[in-house]
């Protein structure tokens, strides 16, 4: 991709019938990732702050089948990043999924689900950035949270100001900090499960079985362990966005999705088995800590709270720099394609900073609602994109649907990536998406997510549709 002067006209993506369209020709961002920055955001971005904490409402309800759980919904998110790759592989475009959901299904689809999901990571800046705020506060009690708010705040956007190689950057020593931590508890786990750790005796299956067995609250309790597995997964779409900004972004999505399987099997599956092995599902240092902190502390790890901060702390704030990054670049392409403000459609040194400021600055601005107004407006904000993750992965399985057969037509030496048993696991994936909204539906604690986020996704369609009747004929249709 070539780089051009800020003051150029508007960026571009191709998103009309042709096959070869949203591969970003009109683009001028930057091509300044490398393969290692490509392979590690892959590598350690499934790694995330769900995992570390998140899980503990999972093992609380499921127990044991927690890895059940985990397993299922890890066995969804493979084929739903499998489908994302066919499609980013055989057409790299910084709007990713939107760029395909418009090309496949309609304007409105990719106007829906890019806005959607600029706004979900939006609202995730500010989850992340008071998390990591509590963690520094308890680090520095004479401190308040909005100093650290701040601070982390500027340095994030700064870093998404700058070239993208500084975001690459970044990403690479958080992503193997996150790696080089879950690798090492994995390793600790495995030494006192089979007896060898000093100090430990072999469980056994002794706490797979005890104190109800392993589904100790019985398939309701697997029902909810699954819908919070599902949504620790969240983020794995960010690596086809970053890679059109890659040199090679066809070999980086297709060397991404190809080890998907082993990292969701490694990281998520293997460690919750670790972790229902090792200690009792329900021993109180679980709900109190979270589950690896109290994994530690079992085996008598020396300072295993703060170790794990310390990784929890990078986890979030390698979030938020993921997300600052992810939303910028949608909302680029979106506007680049007529699906938004046009003064965002503008690029300086390769990096779109008027779609970097606005998206931290809706974070930012979020975080102030949290203060401000905690029960009300943050809480809506929070349950609008609830489910916001679903709604993408629905989208997703449509797209690569309809992409698939197109593509078969007119280029298959595009599909370097090819979905497993086409179509059937995609519609399994697509069916797979329902049951999980059905069962938010049946759940009280998630209905009303389900139903702000649903609420949402109407709106915004129907924002596309009367903009679509409103502009002339061909007005977003890319220049070729």
């Amino acid at each position: 991709m070539n780089r051009t002067p800020s003051s150029a006209a508007p960026a571009r993506e191709q998103t009309d019938a042709d096959p070869g369209a949203g591969q970003d020709r009109g683009s001028s961002l930057s091509n300044g990732l490398k393969q290692r920055h490509l392979s590690m955001i892959a590598l350690g971005g499934v790694i995330g702050a769900g995992l570390f904490v998140g899980s503990r409402e999972g093992i609380a309800a499921a127990g044991p089948s927690i890895v059940l759980a985990f397993a299922i919904s890890g066995a969804l998110v493979m084929l739903v990043m499998r489908m994302l790759g066919e499609m980013a592989a055989a057409n790299p475009a910084s709007g990713s999924f939107s760029v395909h959901a418009e090309r496949s299904i309609g304007s409105w689809a990719g106007f829906t689900v890019g806005w959607m999901f600029t706004t979900l990571l939006c609202v995730a800046v500010a989850a992340e950035a008071l998390g990591a705020a509590d963690i520094m506060t308890r680090w520095f009690p004479g401190t308040d949270p909005w100093m650290w708010v701040l601070l982390f705040m500027v340095i994030f956007t700064g870093t998404n100001l700058a070239a993208v190689s500084n975001f690459g950057e970044f990403e690479f020593w958080f992503a193997a900090l996150k790696v080089a931590a879950i690798a090492l508890f994995l390793v600790l786990g495995l030494l006192a499960i089979f007896g060898v750790l000093p100090g430990t005796d072999a469980p056994g299956t002794t706490h797979l079985t005890g104190d109800g067995g392993f589904l100790p609250r019985g398939v309701d309790g697997l029902m909810i362990g699954l819908l919070a597995s599902v949504f620790a997964y969240g983020g794995l779409e960010t690596v086809t966005i970053a890679a059109a900004e890659s040199k090679d972004p066809v070999r980086g999505v297709a060397r991404a999705v190809r080890t998907a399987m082993w990292r969701i099997a490694l990281f998520y599956v293997g460690s919750m088995a670790i972790i229902v092995t090792v200690i009792p599902w329900n021993h109180a240092s679980i709900a109190e800590y979270g589950p690896y902190v109290a994994v530690l502390d079992y085996l008598h790890i020396p300072a295993a709270g703060q170790i794990m901060n310390v990784v929890i702390l990078v986890a979030l704030l390698s979030a938020m720099n993921a997300n600052i990054y992810g939303s910028s670049r949608m909302a680029f392409s979106l506007t680049a394609r007529g699906q938004g403000p046009k003064l965002l459609a503008t690029v300086s040194g390769g990096v779109p900073r008027r779609a970097v400021i606005l998206c931290s600055s809706f974070g930012f601005l979020a975080v102030l609602f949290s203060f401000w107004w905690p029960t009300t407006v943050f809480q809506w904000l929070l349950n609008m994109v609830g489910a916001a993750v679903l709604v993408v992965w629905g989208f997703i399985a449509v797209a690569q649907l309809r992409m698939r057969r197109q593509l078969e037509r007119e280029a298959p030496e595009r599909l370097v990536v090819k979905m497993w048993a086409f179509p059937f696991l995609t519609w399994v994936a697509l069916a797979g998406v329902v049951v999980v909204l059905l069962l938010m539906l049946r759940d009280e604690s998630q209905r009303i997510q389900l139903l702000f986020t649903g609420g949402f996704a109407v709106v915004l369609t129907a924002i596309a549709l009367i903009r679509q009747r409103a502009l002339p004929k061909g007005a977003e249709t890319p220049e070729k």
